[in-house]
Formats: C-alpha cells, sequence, structure tokens
C-alpha cells in the first residue's frame, strides 16, 4: 500500500482514519474512559496519569483496575490525595495489575500526594519540564527524576519510563496527548494550556509501531525513543501544529482493522 500513495495521498488517508477514530465511541473502550468520570481538572489528571500508567495488557484488564484504583480513592482522586488520611494505605496492598503490585501502588499514591500538595501539580512538573528546552523528551526526564526522588531506592523505577535511556515513554506520551490534544472530536481533553501540541511526541507501542512501518513512515526497527522522534517528526510534516492526533489513525488501524 506505501507504493500506491504518495505524501499527499498519504495525508489524506491518515486524515480520514484520524476523523474516523477521534470520536466519543472510542472511549467506552479505552483507558480515557476513566479520567472521563470526572469534571475537575485535577481529578482527571490523577485518575488519567494512575490509567495511563496501568495501560497495557488487556484493555478489559486495564479499565477494571482503573476503575479500582479510583474506587480505593473513595471516588474523588484530588480530594483523597491532598485532604485525604494516609493512616489506610493498606487498602491499596493487594492491587496488583500485571507486575505494578500494592506496594508500586502505595509509592504512585504517595508521589502524587506530595507533587499535588507541595510541587504544584503534574501540570506544572510536566510544563516546567518544557520550559527547559521545549522538548518532551526533557519534560518526562524532569518528571521522572522528581516523581522518583521521594523514596529514591524504591523499585518504582521500572514502572515510570525514561527516554534518556531509549525507552519510547508510550504510556506517558499516551497521557500527555490526553492533557495537550484539542477536545475537538470529545476524546482528549485539551486541559493544559502550557505545553503546546505541536511539542508532543507519538505514543508508540507495537500497533502504531506496525502500521507506521507499512506506511512507510518509520524504518526504524525498535519501538524506542528514536523510533518516536523518527515517527513524530514525519507526521508534523503532515501537520505541525497537531502531529500526535495520528495516533487514533495508526493505532485504529493496528488494532481494529488488523492493518
Amino acid at each position: 500500500m506505501t507504493e500506491l500513495l504518495d505524501s499527499q495521498d498519504l495525508k489524506v488517508f491518515l486524515e480520514e482514519k484520524y476523523n474516523q477514530y477521534n470520536q466519543v465511541s472510542f472511549i467506552a473502550t479505552d483507558p480515557i474512559s476513566i479520567p472521563r468520570q470526572f469534571a475537575r481538572k485535577e481529578d482527571i489528571e490523577i485518575a488519567g496519569f494512575l490509567s495511563a500508567t496501568i495501560a497495557w495488557g488487556q484493555r478489559v484488564t486495564i479499565i477494571r483496575n482503573a476503575n479500582k484504583l479510583v474506587e480505593l480513592m473513595d471516588g474523588q482522586p484530588y480530594e483523597y490525595l491532598t485532604n485525604g488520611s494516609f493512616g489506610d494505605l493498606k487498602r491499596f496492598e493487594t492491587f496488583v495489575h500485571r507486575t505494578f503490585n500494592g506496594d508500586d501502588c502505595r509509592y504512585f499514591i504517595l508521589a502524587l500526594a506530595e507533587i499535588y500538595r507541595k510541587k504544584g501539580g503534574l501540570e506544572k512538573l510536566f510544563a516546567d519540564g518544557v520550559g527547559i528546552d521545549g522538548t518532551i523528551k526533557t519534560a518526562i526526564t524532569h518528571f521522572r527524576d522528581i516523581f522518583l526522588s521521594f523514596a529514591p531506592k524504591h523499585r518504582i523505577g521500572k514502572h515510570v519510563a525514561n527516554p534518556s535511556t531509549g525507552s519510547s515513554a508510550k504510556r506517558i506520551n499516551m497521557f500527555l496527548r490526553w492533557m495537550v490534544r484539542p477536545s475537538k472530536g470529545g476524546v482528549d481533553f485539551g486541559l493544559w494550556k502550557s505545553i503546546p501540541p505541536s511539542a508532543l511526541m507519538m505514543p508508540l507501542d507495537v500497533h502504531s509501531g506496525s502500521v507506521a512501518r507499512k506506511l512507510g513512515l518509520l524504518q526504524r526497527v525498535q519501538n524506542d525513543w528514536q523510533a518516536v522522534e523518527e515517527l513524530t517528526a514525519n507526521l508534523r510534516l503532515f501537520d505541525p501544529s497537531d502531529p500526535v492526533k495520528y495516533d487514533f489513525a495508526l493505532f485504529g488501524l493496528g488494532a481494529f482493522e488488523k492493518f
């Protein structure tokens, strides 16, 4: 198919698929359905971050376990983190999602509480990172350094992607897409005005990577940060102001159409 599509035809094809999958009907089967339960900015951020963190494996299981995390915070994430009593953190001990266990979960809750109580919240951490050199790579690294600082010897580092060592940081890039991209279509939130959509990087996974290679948008074999940069750069040729909107197209083609 790549031989049949020139650059302009490929853009038209991607736009069609973006419009097809950037629909409210997409939400119910996606982890973004968890933060979509809330109206308050901070609740959306916290529920979104936790949902994105465990977004690997079967989608039904991801959504079920993300809902469980919200329930463990009494259905009010921000209120729980900022005003809740942490004497009952034992409630998280039995939480398990694949390799993300109760001990990991408790660290995430405590770290998020510190971030909202003392660091200005998730948006500020990522925006401060972007402010260093304008890149999402630095933003993620900056966030990661602070997030892991509350208990440096904790094993939690494996659950927070590090693009500086080559990780594609798929789940964090997905979370940033949710928070930053305009809400046109009713899927993403467009809550964070401090980071431009043009700076976002593709949430690269096995589906989007495979489709991107078939379409000639990605040459690199590994799904690592170098591949993220290559793919995002090519998508910026089609829409420099909002390149990751094509995540809908690539993921939809791979996951739903088995392209």
